[in-house]
């Protein structure tokens, strides 16, 4: 579906005026494409399907509509039976479902809609409360959403919208089972609203279970990348410069603020941590860590006081950073969907940005599948990596090289010949101490020549030796051996 959306405003959507005057205090004039054509669809209570690159305003795409749609349930009672869930918004992860709830709660601030949160990773106790008290909008993601259905704490009999937000990305987390639980407690009677950046085929069949005629909403290719982002990939000689590259084409292009993907957990740690090594303010955001962690990570990125945020695709899905110049894939991503929400993060609200990879020679095959899925060639160069790109071991502070492999080894220096020492003498003499004795010890000879036995003990061991077979006399012993160590029976 394409219209022509150049003379479109916020006022002509017929929005509540509490609705409007919290667009306009955001700084919302104009709205977007995919905002432009969703809103009056959903409106008028139509399924609808949207196709749109992460950054171009889905959320309000469907999140303005839906608190139009409930101003007619808004009251000020606080009894939480007067404030069901009516609209149901689900997300893949923490991030993007605590993104979703503070743009939701920014539109209805001048409203008496309520609106609530859960995600898994935090205690569900505070959870739990909001949950009591009661909200006609509920953000969550699938797990902790079923956690609260099986304490019996939300009640879903009466949604009247329901959002899937992301839906390649929940289905590539093996979300597929939560989602049909979930769909199943839904009344039969809804909206149904899907959302996402790419749409595949198995996300199409998806739809095809629990939407009715939906309207498909495309404001750009399917599949295709941002337009406004430069795309670049450079070739490194190994997967050891890459870290080396990152550093350097921070500091080349004096970014101020950027997100390094990498395609494990373990690697964004350990990316982070070298980074930090080479003098950039670094840090890492991935599923190991607490969501307090993260959260303070993420904030810490958005005032500044981190420069570069090393980040995994599950945990970077969602993060919404105003003016993020540029993304750089450390890994190329093992799913091509996936390098379209990457480079997402950059050129959002039609800003330009810039989208750097880093590949190898062992990489072809995963740079083929996202030039055949966005349909382009992306520009390669070959980035020259100063001082040679591998991390050294054992470098001195002056910054000392390993010499080069196959290089010859330089020649040792000579030994100085040992200045010849005077011979001992024959007899040990009285073993004393040299220099001065301490304070509150004895020079005293005696205390330093070897053991010597007393006459005594020599006479008295002498009987003992002998014996009449000429062999050692057995001793007796005192009390009774038993058998089993070699007494008698």
């Amino acid at each position: 579906m394409n219209t022509t959306t150049s003379a479109v405003t916020f006022n002509d959507f017929g929005l509540a005026e509490p609705i409007l005057r919290a667009v306009t205090e955001l700084g919302y004039r104009d709205p977007t494409p995919i905002q432009a054509q969703a809103i009056p669809i959903v409106l008028q209570g139509r399924d609808v399907m949207g196709a749109a690159q992460t950054g171009t305003g889905k959320t309000a795409g469907f999140a303005l509509p839906i608190l139009q749609r409930l101003m007619a349930h808004a009251n000020a009672s606080a009894s939480p039976a007067r404030h069901p869930v009516r609209a149901l918004i689900i997300a893949p992860t923490r991030e993007l479902a605590d993104q979703i709830y503070a743009n939701v709660a920014a539109y209805a601030k001048h409203t008496n809609l309520k609106s609530a949160v859960v995600f898994g990773g935090v205690d569900i106790k505070p959870q739990l409360a909001a949950m009591r008290a009661g909200c006609e909008v509920l953000i969550a993601t699938p797990g902790r959403l079923l956690d609260h259905v099986e304490q019996r704490t939300v009640n879903l009999s009466q949604v009247e919208v329901f959002v899937m937000d992301e839906a390649d990305r929940m289905l590539d987390m093996g979300f597929l089972p939560d989602i049909q639980r979930i769909i199943n407690l839904l009344p039969a009677s809804r909206q149904n609203l899907m959302f996402s950046a790419t749409f595949s085929g198995e996300i199409r069949k998806l739809a095809e279970s629990f939407l009715r005629q939906p309207v498909s909403v495309e404001v750009a290719r399917r599949n295709a990348a941002a337009e406004n982002v430069e795309q670049l990939v450079y070739r490194v000689p190994d997967a050891d410069s890459k870290r080396a590259a990152v550093a350097q084409l921070v500091r080349d292009r004096q970014l101020a603020q950027v997100i390094v993907f990498t395609n494990t957990k373990i690697g964004a740690g350990r990316l982070a941590r070298q980074l930090e090594r080479d003098g950039l303010n670094a840090s890492a955001i991935h599923g190991d860590k607490s969501q307090q962690e993260r959260l303070a990570t993420l904030e810490a990125f958005k005032k500044g006081e981190i420069v570069v945020l090393v980040a995994t695709d599950v945990a970077a899905r969602g993060l919404d950073i105003a003016e993020l110049p540029a993304v750089i894939n450390y890994d190329l991503p093992y799913s091509p969907e996936d390098y379209v929400h990457r480079i997402g993060r950059t050129g959002r609200a039609g800003a330009s940005g810039v989208a750097l990879s880093l590949m190898t020679g062992t990489d072809e095959r995963l740079l083929d599948g996202i030039q055949k899925l966005i349909k382009r060639e992306i520009p390669q160069q070959t980035l020259a990596i100063a001082g040679g790109g591998r991390p050294e071991r054992g470098a001195g502070a002056a910054g000392e090289r390993r010499r080069d492999e196959g290089a010859p080894r330089p020649p040792r220096p000579a030994r100085e010949p040992r200045e010849e020492r005077a011979p001992r003498p024959a007899g040990r003499p009285d073993a004393r101490p040299r220099g001065p004795a301490l304070p509150g010890f004895s020079d005293d000879p005696f205390f330093f020549k070897p053991y010597e036995s007393a006459p005594e003990e020599t006479a008295a061991a002498a009987p003992a030796e002998g014996g009449a077979g000429g062999g050692l006399r057995r001793r007796q012993a005192s009390r009774p051996v038993a058998a089993l160590l070699g007494g008698k029976k």
